[in-house]
């Protein structure tokens, strides 16, 4: 938000300056001494002349949000930025993610590197929980998140089909470490009538379960949340499940064994199931706050501090 203070950032040279201000955040990773483009290469991508420009980086100057350096034919150099500075002076905001509930420490270790990340870029942020990835992505299409955090494989189904686009994939092992066959205690994956456990509002979760149970006609469905699960074995009401190992392992007790699924079955989704990644709204109205994530965040500091939760070496804080 543009206080009163700065009212010479609404004039034309002034919005200029504001959309100079996102695009620095790609050219400020926290180095010093960072060669910029040159002045007709920022006019061509916001369509304004090279004199808007300059008086736009003056203007951003003038405001203590980088200090920038002529260097005669070397180009001009940025040798210091302030980057919660530049961020507010663009107009971004306070960026909202939802992501899963914090059952495990993975998903813990997720969200204190992704809060670590944005307090290094100079990015306000905030997390809120949500269950699912079909909820998630309601928040997110309805304008009530900013990003969604989900699985590789639902970001790209759900890409296929509505208006959102992945603006980073965090690698395999930062969503889950592995899905297993959970069973009942006395049940077999061959018994006769399985009533078997399912979140539907998990993309991930269902397919895999679909897949484990293929060609299966005596299987009863049940649909049920991570919660519910404990004491649905505990009260024999289910028999089996595909599960999230990171989430059970501490939780559901002895009336349950967790078996590996058959490789025929995770082979072509492990990868995309186990990797995390962020979505954003695919739509105009937010280019500029996608791009300004996708430039300013040092995604290799989100999985540096998500093993460290992982192996104990930090305490989660989110």
């Amino acid at each position: 938000m543009i206080s009163s203070a700065d009212e010479r950032f609404l004039t034309r040279n002034g919005m200029a300056a504001r959309q100079l201000a996102a695009l620095l955040l790609h050219h400020a990773p926290g180095a010093s001494d960072t060669r910029l483009p040159r002045l007709r290469d920022f006019a061509g991508e916001l369509k304004v002349g090279n004199g808007t420009v300059q008086a736009g980086l003056q203007l951003l100057e003038e405001a203590g949000a980088v200090e920038t350096r002529a260097r005669g034919h070397l180009g001009t150099f940025l040798l210091r930025a302030d980057r919660a500075l530049l961020w507010r002076l663009a107009g971004l905001g306070t960026v909202l993610a939802a992501m899963p509930l914090p059952y495990s420490h993975r998903y813990e270790g997720l969200a204190t590197g992704l809060r670590a990340a944005f307090e290094q870029a100079g990015a306000p942020f905030a997390i809120t929980f949500m269950r699912g990835a079909a909820t998630r992505l309601g928040a997110l299409l309805e304008g009530r998140a900013d990003l969604v955090v989900l699985s590789r494989f639902a970001a790209d189904r759900l890409a296929a089909d509505h208006p959102v686009e992945v603006v980073a994939d965090l690698g395999p092992g930062t969503y889950v470490g592995a899905h297993g066959l959970l069973l009942r205690r006395g049940v077999t994956p061959a018994t006769s009538g399985l009533r078997v456990a399912v979140d539907s509002s998990s993309e991930d979760l269902r397919m895999l379960a679909t897949r484990a149970f293929a060609g299966r006609t005596d299987v009863t469905w049940v649909e049920a949340s991570y919660m519910q699960l404990r004491g649905l074995f505990a009260r024999a009401e289910v028999d089996a499940t595909v599960w999230n190992l990171d989430e059970v392992r501490d939780h559901l007790g002895p009336d349950v064994e967790a078996l590996p699924l058959d490789d025929e079955i995770t082979r072509d989704l492990a990868l995309r199931n186990s990797s995390a990644a962020l979505i954003g709204r695919a739509v105009e109205a937010r280019t500029r706050e996608l791009d300004a994530v996708r430039g300013s965040l040092d995604f290799s500091l989100v999985t540096e501090v998500q093993g460290e939760v992982l192996r104990g070496e930090r305490v989660p804080l989110y």
